[in-house]
């Protein structure tokens, strides 16, 4: 079946609830057995069906089994948050005296809370790496996961993915795994398993919800092993989503097709407004032809996000200030993917060691929600005014 097909079907059983198209939500702790023979048989395959509650319920199953049907994967592991997958991904993978590449421009925490905390108290070595580069050189022996996002945050290079994972695989070393974010794109744009990715982390807080009202993150693995490592970890760290926010994660994932399409066509309007604009230094959204990574983007995507960034010329701290503060319509909030309109100051330098960053003056992280593409330009276009009126 094709994505749109999947994204209305999967994860959902009628005949099983009654006719209701939706499953239920089921809040649970504590789950009962009819006979000593089934409550001993948990323990032997703790992670199948209904045990506990910490390991999921028919709500948790069932947006697993939509994620994983969408991107073709065996299974889903579902988090308490989309950093939550990322952190118990990678500490499921590696081991004191491991080693792990990780791309230059990933998100922040990624970097900073994660792979420089977490891993480096567990005694893991972290390099960076220029996500245009070569990987070859850097690989050793003891490397174990190579993880990037393509496109990457805040600056939207769009590494080519099946590159870097045909030289991690190339390298030679047993059992390294390529794992990749997919946040930005999400399962409808781009499927990472068809480009050699062994296991993808997404936040289900940004476009699967969609609604700005939910934490949740997903693992999404290629095999029986990997859900197993992953999923053990998740429970031994007691990890696992709500009930009402895998419902709710649910909901949104029925409309992501037609969420995206319009944060899409939005988000193009407004880059494209903002290239002829006098403050505007450049735009960084894959879907520009004079994007880094255009070419890459459009051979292996099939549609762009709402999600991009815009580099003005020098301004002040005071002048950025007095266009944020007089916005309407977009709001200052570190999310996005909801259906409202969002934008940031960001410094990408501040995050970078592999890979200089050097820009006129600073940045912005804009997400185009639904609103008529009309009024969001027209607000850009105040904000912009007043940026420069502040002298």
């Amino acid at each position: 079946m094709k994505k749109d097909t999947l994204l209305v079907h999967k994860g959902r059983s009628p005949e099983d609830n009654h006719g209701i198209v939706n499953p239920p939500v089921y809040h649970a702790s504590t789950v009962t057995f009819p006979s000593l023979a089934e409550y001993e048989a948990k323990s032997r395959k703790p992670f199948e069906g209904v045990t506990y509650g910490r390991t999921g319920t028919p709500t948790t199953h069932a947006l697993e089994a939509a994620i994983t049907a969408i991107y073709g994967g065996h299974k889903t592991v579902a988090m308490s948050s989309g950093l939550a997958a990322i952190s118990v991904s990678l500490m499921a993978l590696v081991k004191s005296g491991d080693h792990v590449l990780v791309a230059d421009n990933v998100y922040a925490p990624t970097r900073v809370r994660t792979c420089d905390g977490l891993l480096a108290r567990a005694g893991v070595e972290t390099t960076y790496f220029d996500p245009f580069q070569s990987i070859e050189g850097l690989i050793r022996p003891n490397t174990k996961v190579v993880y990037f996002e393509s496109p990457g945050s805040l600056t939207f290079e769009v590494p080519e993915v099946g590159k870097i994972a045909a030289e991690a695989k190339a390298a030679g070393v047993p059992g390294i795994l390529v794992v990749m974010d997919n946040t930005w794109a999400s399962p409808y744009f781009f499927q990472p398993f068809a480009h050699g990715v062994d296991i993808v982390v997404e936040a289900v807080t940004k476009y699967i919800s969609g609604h700005a009202d939910v934490m949740l993150g997903a693992v999404t693995v290629k095999t029986e092993e990997h859900f197993q490592a992953i999923k053990w970890t998740a429970n031994a760290m007691g990890n696992c989503p709500g009930p009402d926010d895998c419902y709710l994660a649910l909901r949104g994932l029925r409309t992501l097709s037609v969420r995206l399409e319009r944060h899409q066509k939005n988000a193009l309007a407004l880059a494209e407004w903002l290239q002829g604009r006098a403050e505007v230094e450049r735009v960084l959204y894959p879907a520009l032809p004079d994007h880094p990574g255009h070419a890459v983007w459009k051979r292996d995507f099939t549609g762009a996000s709402g999600l991009f960034g815009v580099v003005l010329k020098d301004v002040s701290r005071d002048q950025l200030s007095a266009m944020f503060d007089g916005m309407t319509l977009f709001a200052m909030g570190d999310s996005w993917g909801g259906y409202e309109s969002l934008m940031i100051p960001t410094n990408p330098a501040n995050v970078r060691t592999a890979s200089n960053w050097t820009a006129a003056g600073p940045c912005l992280r804009i997400h185009a929600g639904l609103e008529a593409p009309e009024d969001l330009i027209e607000d850009l276009e105040n904000g912009l005014k007043r940026l420069v009126a502040k002298v």
